[in-house]
């Protein structure tokens, strides 16, 4: 997911470096605009360090150069199409001004005009420019449009004066991006334990025993619970994925390992989602040379740990959800599972369609708890994340309202 942050000229745009780096830390990639008042303030140069993007500045190339493709002269409408929401932040009375007459006189007020995605601003001002008829009338047509305002704090003001007008605290202004995305910050306090991708079981130096998992639907999860507020810690078996910016990340290879891994966090867990395909079995015993071709071969397994039916065994308070990959008798192998692992929800899905689970962006699932069964017709790894997520907030409320009782 990607958002454009327009910043404009006040004190308060050093202020947006670090609402960058908080959105990246939900896994969102930031593009910076910069109007020419904003670079009197910060130097693009920061921006582009810590988003590592492309920091726009103007509308045109610089006088002298030319553009490197055509794109460029139309590059106001390839970032709108390509942003998932507008922030300007700050933003101010000027540019909400532009904004509400519909004036494109740089990139960021062309870019308004341009795009359909959610627009947020943060205004940060002077307080009677804030109080002024006119902020306050241009601030109502944005509402009116659909425009998500996050009003100023109150307070002692860099002009000297106190009163309202000082850039909300950057955790109000990234909570009001997500809800924008719509990202419900449901999820605030909880620490999220999330296990993805195979597992690798040596059988020589060489070689390994493993399977089709890419780690895509755990890692959908961990970004998901990162955008909805919580705290995600992210156990990963070998994947070429890069892992959500907040994750907090143990690399495993094999069930052993990750067994492990699971048990060291999860007095620290609240909730935790086990979507990794951890191999079944492994070898007795690992050959120390490479296994040379001199016809058939016989490899005596044994089974891994069973991570899942062990942590719920251990679990104090925690929710626990369990992912099942099936072939056949796909709900009375998922229910039979659940029972026996004392889990609080499974996910299941039936892996011998093609396009479907392995090796794909698409999942088709049932989740299923001990009081109902959702059916999640095929979609995106991304919105069956979110479907999950929405099962456990469902599971643990009751809990929470026990507890506040």
């Amino acid at each position: 997911m990607k958002i454009a942050l327009g910043v404009t000229g006040g004190i308060a745009a050093y202020k947006a470096a670090e609402i960058v780096r908080l959105l990246q830390d939900r896994g969102i990639r930031v593009q910076v605009i910069m109007t020419r008042a904003a670079q009197e303030f910060v130097r693009p140069l920061t921006f582009a360090a810590i988003s590592g993007e492309k920091v726009i500045t103007s509308m045109f190339a610089p006088d002298g150069e030319h553009p490197a493709n055509i794109e460029s002269a139309i590059e106001h409408i390839a970032v709108a199409q390509s942003i998932d929401a507008l922030l300007v932040a700050p933003a101010t009375a000027d540019v909400l001004a532009h904004f509400a007459q519909g004036i494109a006189s740089d990139f960021l007020t062309t870019l308004y005009l341009a795009t359909t995605a959610p627009v947020v601003v943060a205004p940060a001002m002077n307080v009677n420019m804030w109080n002024h008829p006119a902020t306050q009338a241009n601030l109502e047509i944005l509402r009116k449009r659909g425009v998500k305002i996050v009003e100023p704090d109150s307070g002692y003001l860099a002009c000297g004066m106190v009163g309202a007008g000082r850039l909300a605290e950057n955790e109000a202004v990234v909570a009001a991006v997500l809800e924008a995305l719509g990202a419900a910050q449901d999820l605030v306090g909880e620490t999220v334990l999330v296990t993805a991708g195979p597992t690798r079981e040596k059988i020589d130096p060489a070689r390994y025993l493993t399977n089709r998992s890419s780690g895509r639907m755990g890692y959908a999860v961990a970004e998901a619970a990162l955008r909805r507020g919580a705290r995600v810690l992210l156990v990963s078996g070998p994947t070429s994925l890069t892992p959500p910016g907040a994750a907090e990340v143990t690399r495993v290879e094999s069930a052993e390992q990750m067994r492990d891994a699971v048990v060291k966090l999860l007095p620290d867990a609240t909730i935790v989602i086990k979507t990794a395909a951890v191999s079944d079995y492994r070898a007795k015993s690992v050959v120390p040379q490479k296994l040379k071709r001199k016809g058939p071969i016989t490899l005596e397994l044994e089974p891994t740990p069973d991570i899942l039916k062990e942590i719920a065994a251990r679990k104090q308070s925690q929710i626990i959800v369990g992912f099942a990959a099936e072939t056949e008798n796909v709900l009375e192998n998922a229910r039979q599972k659940l029972a026996a692992k004392q889990l609080d929800a499974i996910v299941v899905n039936d892996v011998s369609r093609e396009g479907f689970g392995f090796d794909s962006d698409r999942n088709e699932v049932t989740i299923i708890t001990h009081d109902e069964v959702i059916e999640v017709p095929e979609t995106t790894k991304w919105e069956v994340a979110q479907r999950v997520l929405d099962q456990v907030v469902h599971i643990r409320q009751p809990r929470k309202s026990a507890l506040k009782a």
